[in-house]
């Protein structure tokens, strides 16, 4: 069974791109679960909240993304370095990141419990004190745990991780159900009983009170996160307690060396991705009220959660892939096929979502349909990402990481530029039109660096022609729809709706021909 075994893992590592594939879909598996689960309770929350309350959500979950980056302190990247080098102990590497991390934590959550207060009213959301707190938590426990699930993929343990990442995914949908459709009905018959309404409702009558509101708002969302995260410390209690710490100071120095610039630089770029959610609050001065804006453009943004999604899944397989075929001889050959496939399958996606957004529209309530608009213009945003995701990666194979920073400052100059000159007139278009322009300006920047200091043979024409067919194809399908279809709907022209589906799905099949065509079996000789 051993040999069979053995046999079995030579052939897939034979194979990489079989094997970026397969640990692709494990990771996916988790990431795909929390998307997915995420996705389905968008008709809820677009349902049972209301678009200010929903974009109360988008704002902190910004916050939490940009101060996730800055409390891991770019060790994730910098355990696959230095973990792979034939002079140090992967053991230590990892002890030294999860002490690092852990103190730097800490520190901060003890801060967010004594300000609390504080931060809640510089917020705007005064009595809301324990949602900061909860924030302070899920940052503490996240950024612990970065550092645990880096050590499972540096081993490609991906089935561990993608398990413990499932628990966590379904703690957070149970705590969800049990607040909103449990906690919430019992406030209100608590509340009838006693004759009073349910925002009446004090810690004496019901305890949990103290910890979140009688009736649903953002509190629960961040609350369940919370819950969710205290479960996932826990699970991995087993590998502290077998976890050898100890701490080698001129090794963290040369980790921090290595990943600082990382984070200087992803910080950049994360704030890149939400400084649009951070800037309706000073900038969309053309609405009534600005967290109704957010929450629809979010609602738009979770209709594109499927490009995002693989991007997601691809890079947490595709990172230790690309650092440990960095010494073959033909990597950067390899690198330029994975370029081309993951291009083709981003297409797909685009295609897929936009030749159905009728059908996946019926998703969001009914206050939050008007975020569709902003979907084509996310999907190409998330598509331009991971492309760019793929081009940046020279940097850091090369050790140039300090590039990276004025890389993603370029970017961040553009999204703030277009948020500031056309939010207050365009809105949430101008938070979809700022992605993308600023994703753009990176991607060309770090193609045209890497092609100078740590050139790949990417296939330019090929990459592009991908675009040119995913244009074409949309083209086709938005022009049969003004010409035989506009105005069906599944009310009163449910055949033409069924044809237009139909007709659409012949599209993307011919896509598909394409994808096999000019990708797949021009680059067979690389992958066999």
């Amino acid at each position: 069974m051993f040999f069979q075994n053995s046999s079995y893992f030579c052939r897939i590592m034979a194979n990489p791109i079989r094997q970026l594939a397969g640990e692709t879909a494990l990771y996916g598996l988790s990431t795909i679960l929390a998307r997915v689960i995420n996705f389905l309770f968008v008709p809820f929350y677009t349902r049972l909240l209301t678009t200010e309350s929903y974009g109360v959500v988008t704002e902190f979950m910004a916050y939490i993304a940009v101060l996730q980056v800055v409390l891991a302190l770019g060790l994730e990247t910098g355990c696959f370095k230095f973990a792979n080098r034939q002079d140090t102990d992967p053991s230590k590497v990892y002890s030294d990141a999860l002490g690092m991390v852990s103190a730097v934590s800490l520190l901060f959550l003890l801060l967010t419990v004594v300000f609390a207060d504080n931060i809640a009213d510089l917020l705007g959301y005064h009595g809301y004190r324990s949602c900061i707190m909860y924030i302070g938590g899920i940052l503490a426990c996240d950024s612990v745990t970065a550092i645990l699930f880096a050590k499972l993929r540096q081993e490609h343990k991906a089935l561990k991780f993608a398990l413990l990442k499932t628990v966590k995914i379904l703690t957070e949908t149970a705590a969800n159900f049990a607040l909103f459709f449990g906690f919430a009905a019992f406030c209100r018959r608590a509340a009838a009983e006693i004759g009073v309404r349910a925002a009446e409702l004090s810690p004496s009558d019901v305890w949990l009170l103290s910890f979140i509101s009688p009736e649903p708002d953002f509190s629960y969302v961040i609350f369940a996160i919370f819950l969710s995260c205290i479960v996932c410390v826990l699970l991995f209690v087993p590998d502290l307690l077998k976890f050898r710490f100890s701490f080698d100071r001129k090794l963290a120095g040369r980790m921090l060396a290595y990943s600082l610039p990382l984070m200087v630089a992803a910080l950049p770029g994360i704030v890149n991705d939400f400084l649009d959610r951070i800037l309706f609050r000073f900038f969309d001065t053309g609405s009534p009220v600005w967290q109704s804006s957010l929450g629809i453009f979010q609602a738009g943004v979770k209709i594109s959660v499927i490009m995002s999604l693989f991007v997601q899944m691809f890079r947490f397989a595709a990172e230790p892939f690309f650092f440990q075929r960095a010494a073959d001889r033909n990597s950067r050959t390899l690198y330029a096929v994975v370029m081309e496939y993951f291009t083709a399958f981003c297409g797909l996606i685009f295609l897929g979502v936009l030749l159905y957004i009728d059908v996946i529209s019926l998703i969001l309530g009914r206050d939050f349909r008007e975020g569709i608009s902003v979907v084509p213009i996310m999907l190409l945003s998330y598509m331009v990402l991971g492309m760019l995701f793929n081009v940046s990666m020279w940097y850091k194979l090369s050790g140039k990481t300090g590039i990276a920073i004025y890389i993603t400052l370029a970017g961040l100059a553009v999204t703030a530029l277009v948020n500031i000159l056309f939010m207050p007139s365009y809105s949430y278009f101008a938070a979809a039109w700022g992605h993308l322009a600023s994703y753009v300006v990176m991607f060309i920047i770090s193609a045209l660096l890497g092609n100078r200091y740590y050139p790949i043979p990417y296939d330019w024409k090929r990459i592009f022609s991908v675009f040119i067919v995913m244009g074409a194809i949309y083209g086709v399908s938005a022009l049969l729809e003004k010409s035989f279809f506009e105005g069906a709907d599944f009310a009163s022209s449910g055949w033409m709706m069924a044809a237009r589906l139909g007709v659409n799905t012949l599209l993307i099949l011919l896509y598909l021909l394409y994808g096999y065509c000019f990708i797949h079996r021009k680059n067979r000789s690389v992958i066999a």
